[in-house]
């Protein structure tokens, strides 16, 4: 929640917040094709709900990868710690 932050940078030059639970995570090294495995874990959000994430279909390009986070209600939600690992 609030400003975004890299906890472990490898291989990421920054973060896009595009609003609510919904950033784009941008690479310092593009990869050499979009044929990667994105996996995404997220917190519980402030009012205690369990948050869910995934990335957008179409969402993992060669130079960053975007990905969202939401309630299991179905609301996008900003949450205190929301993860993304690439694997390639």
């Amino acid at each position: 929640t609030g400003t975004v932050a890299i906890r472990g940078s490898a291989n990421v030059s920054s973060i896009t917040d595009n609003g609510t639970g919904d950033y784009t995570v941008n690479f310092t090294t593009a990869m050499s094709d979009a044929n990667y495995s994105c996996v995404t874990s997220a917190t519980r959000s402030i009012n205690g709900a369990f948050m869910s994430s995934i990335y957008y279909s179409g969402g993992l390009a060669t130079g960053s990868a975007r990905v969202r986070c939401w309630e299991d209600g179905g609301s996008a939600q900003d949450t205190d710690t929301f993860c993304v690992s690439i694997f390639r």
